[in-house]
């Protein structure tokens, strides 16, 4: 029993902080580690000075050192799960301004690699110091491929049977026939007493030079709230991209627009051409993207934004409206990201829902399904967070 409430003790103690806790707990050894690298972090008062927390006061704070905040980058990557180092530097850049540290080497070699310190990296990247670029871009490069190791496979997967699918055609030649799909499709003709299905609708594959390649455009926002979203959809542009049976073009813009199509077969050069931040002019950009559709009935157009117009409002909705009317499958995706319900234009999503492009937030997870869905022309798969 007095284990169990001195296990209580201290962990009350590190969560709560301060030797005035009310625990009466004192910490040592690797617990006072945690609870100094804590201290560094959450302090309540940056200005006042302690002692360093090992020896089991709350520690000083990071300050302006980058040595000393390479080591306190090192500690906690010791203490604590890779999840959770990934928060605390998050916190790190916010409450510290540690962006400022970040251009130089030795910090970036200490940094646990992520989508919000890729973020933050692409916003800085002008200010980086000849002798960071490299490192920079080594730390971007971990995080793409770590994406495309979990991402690739299985969006290729989708979508080439979704292109499989879609290319079936309803009066197929004898040969064509997938008789598997057209028992399916006919079952409510099956007749009990001839033990047979009579076949009103035939299924069949298109022949090889038949089959219609579908044209994807992303137009991707690249307004600073939305880093994460950028970087996940510069993986997945080059993933379609590596598919023959699609077109991709990826479109990213601001107030400007700018096509990065040729850049697509790396990621990490179609992140370090983006340019976080700025306002937003999503008429324009879809002005764009309107003027690249030469087959309305075989293309896709994806946008990824916020919905914070800085255009013309209703421009944007009629183009959005043209384009659907023309028969362009339209997504807008909130975010493209594991971040949760983001923050968005309310009255911009509602107005897009009523032209029959809902809008809605997706997990990298679950685009490819998604990407599935308008290829095959079915609904889209609205996630539970989206709606």
């Amino acid at each position: 029993m007095a284990t169990t409430t001195d296990e209580r003790l201290r962990r009350w103690r590190l969560v709560l902080g301060g030797e005035a806790d009310g625990t009466g707990c004192a910490l040592r050894g690797r617990d006072a580690a945690m609870d100094g690298a804590l201290a560094a972090l959450y302090r309540r008062a940056p200005e006042e000075g302690a002692r360093s927390g090992r020896g089991g006061r709350r520690a000083a704070g990071l300050g302006g050192s980058a040595p000393q905040v390479a080591r306190w980058l090192g500690d906690i990557r010791e203490y604590f799960p890779s999840t959770v180092v990934q928060l605390m530097q998050q916190d790190a850049i916010t409450r510290l301004g540690l962006d400022r540290l970040l251009l130089e080497p030795e910090m970036l070699e200490a940094v646990e690699p992520d989508v919000h310190l890729v973020g933050t990296l692409l916003s800085l990247k002008h200010a980086l110091p000849e002798t960071t670029r490299e490192s920079a871009r080594a730390v971007v490069g971990k995080v793409v491929a770590d994406l495309e190791r979990r991402l690739a496979d299985r969006t290729r997967s989708t979508l080439s049977g979704a292109l499989d699918r879609s290319a079936r055609v309803n009066r197929p030649r004898h040969r064509d026939i997938d008789w598997d799909r057209t028992i399916r499709a006919n079952l409510k003709n099956y007749l009990p007493e001839h033990g047979t299905v009579v076949p009103e609708r035939l299924v069949g594959y298109a022949r090889a030079q038949r089959a219609v390649k579908k044209d994807v455009i992303l137009c991707i926002d690249q307004s600073g709230s939305m880093a994460p979203s950028v970087v996940h959809s510069a993986v997945f542009g080059a993933v379609l991209a590596s598919m023959r049976t699609l077109d991709t073009r990826l479109v990213v813009f601001d107030t400007s627009v700018v096509d990065l199509t040729e850049q697509l077969t790396d990621p990490v050069d179609v992140l370090f051409a983006t340019q976080l931040g700025g306002g937003t002019d999503i008429n324009r950009a879809l002005a764009y993207c309107q003027s690249k559709i030469t087959r309305p009935s075989e293309t896709i157009v994806v946008l990824i934004s916020d919905l914070y117009e800085g255009g013309i409002r209703d421009g944007m909705l009629r183009r959005v409206a043209a384009m659907k009317a023309a028969g362009v499958q339209f997504i807008a995706l909130l975010a493209l990201s594991d971040e949760g319900a983001p923050a968005y234009d309310h009255a911009h999503a509602a107005a897009l829902a009523s032209l029959g492009a809902p809008a809605f937030a997706c997990t990298p997870d679950a685009f490819p399904e998604i990407m599935a869905a308008a290829i095959e022309k079915r609904p889209i798969p609205l996630p539970d967070q989206g709606r």
